[in-house]
């Protein structure tokens, strides 16, 4: 199943408010470290801590998008962006650079267009799916989310202000985004070829961040590469079906 990328984007802030809750730092490289470790030092010395930037809100229009005559309006575009921007914000607090907000506004505008663009061809389809579908779905998410259950999944999500029955919802229509994109990617088997060409390109950038540890063994790490050689494939597979249903779609954008 790919990345749940259509429900991140729906979920929003809600999601980023449960990362942020356990998330670890992407690791940095000596040269993006120094000013960071300056920066705290300096933020010690004072006692103050670096002010969260704020999203810019501020002219959003009613409706964002259209997509065939289907509203995407300010609500779910203000959700999506806000999400987006509190992981970026987090980053960009430690990297001590300011998010681009006017191209991260077009960034979320083009994803939910996108993403309406699939959903609407999941109902052209008539791809449907079943109760059994949506609870696996559920499942697999509280686990990705360090949760026991899809119970405690749904109450967490609960508290941020999404009910059970819009959670479903939104799961139901990625497990149909699912399907799509599985029948547009058809099987996918990578190769040994490519199996190794991704562990060497592995050993070539950890050789190049200077890392003396070695990676496990071909054999060992083969599974996790085969995954995400299928997972590249997939999102190659979505790439191209969003482009072909965009040539013939009737998109307007009002940022």
């Amino acid at each position: 199943m790919i990345k749940k990328v259509l429900l991140t984007i729906v979920l929003g802030g809600s999601m980023a408010a449960m990362a942020a809750c356990g998330g670890d730092a992407e690791e940095k490289t000596n040269e993006e470290a120094a000013p960071q470790e300056e920066t705290a030092a300096a933020d010690e010395a004072t006692g103050e801590q670096p002010e969260m930037p704020e999203p810019d809100l501020k002219d959003i229009p009613d409706v964002v998008a259209e997509v065939n005559g289907e509203e995407i309006d300010k609500k779910e575009f203000e959700s999506a962006y806000t999400g987006q921007f509190q992981q970026m914000a987090m980053q960009a607090q430690m990297s001590g650079q300011e998010v681009d907000q006017a191209q991260l506004k077009e960034q979320i505008a083009e994803s939910l267009v996108a993403q309406e663009l699939l959903v609407q061809e999941t109902e052209k389809q008539k791809i449907e799916v079943t109760d059994e579908q949506t609870d696996a779905s559920l499942k697999e998410l509280a686990e990705q989310n360090g949760l026991a259950s899809s119970e405690e999944f749904l109450a967490a999500l609960e508290e941020q202000g999404l009910s059970e029955e819009e959670v479903r919802k939104q799961v139901q229509t990625q497990v149909k985004v699912d399907q799509l994109v599985a029948q547009e990617a058809g099987e996918i088997k990578p190769t040994e070829e490519e199996l190794k060409k991704v562990y060497e390109q592995a050993q070539a950038q950890q050789k190049e961040a200077g890392s003396d540890e070695e990676l496990p063994a071909f054999e060992e790490v083969k599974p996790q590469l085969e995954e995400q050689v299928k997972m590249q494939k997939e999102s190659e597979a979505v790439q191209g079906l969003i482009a072909k249903l965009r040539e013939s779609a009737d998109v307007t954008i009002n940022l």
